[in-house]
């Protein structure tokens, strides 16, 4: 195995160290970006699964009434339904509701990740009451 190594220059050398902090920033910058840019495309294949599968009942965006009175707007789920541990687990077994016209849906793993991490980015906080 071949090591790398990033001369370190003299401890005195600001012009090394500024070189060196310019490097790990860039670094730093360029790994966000990449997750940031990942994270957007998850949540935009979320969206678009919920726009096919549940948008004939329920409001899937960030405003808009649910076509379906009876069906909540997915921004208004609660936190401890989307923080649930099991959440996702039911998404992949067949998410099932007590609803008799609802249908019955069963994700992959990555495609529940996606739409319950969609779900989270649309949330709108609860008023107190």
């Amino acid at each position: 195995m071949r090591r790398i190594s990033l001369p370190l220059g003299n401890a005195g050398d600001g012009k090394t160290a500024m070189k060196r902090s310019l490097l790990f920033l860039t670094l730093g910058l360029l790994l966000w970006s990449t997750f940031a840019h990942a994270r957007a495309e998850e949540q935009r294949n979320g969206k678009e699964m919920l726009q096919q599968l549940c948008a004939r009942c329920h409001s899937v965006g960030r405003t808009g009434a649910s076509p379906n009175r009876q069906a909540p707007p997915f921004r208004s789920f609660s936190e401890t339904k989307l923080y649930d541990g099991d959440f996702l687990q039911r998404l992949q077994d067949g998410y099932s509701s007590i609803h008799p016209f609802m249908p019955s849906f069963r994700f992959t793993r990555e495609d529940a990740e996606e739409v319950l991490n969609y779900m989270r980015s649309i949330q709108v906080p609860h008023k107190p009451k």
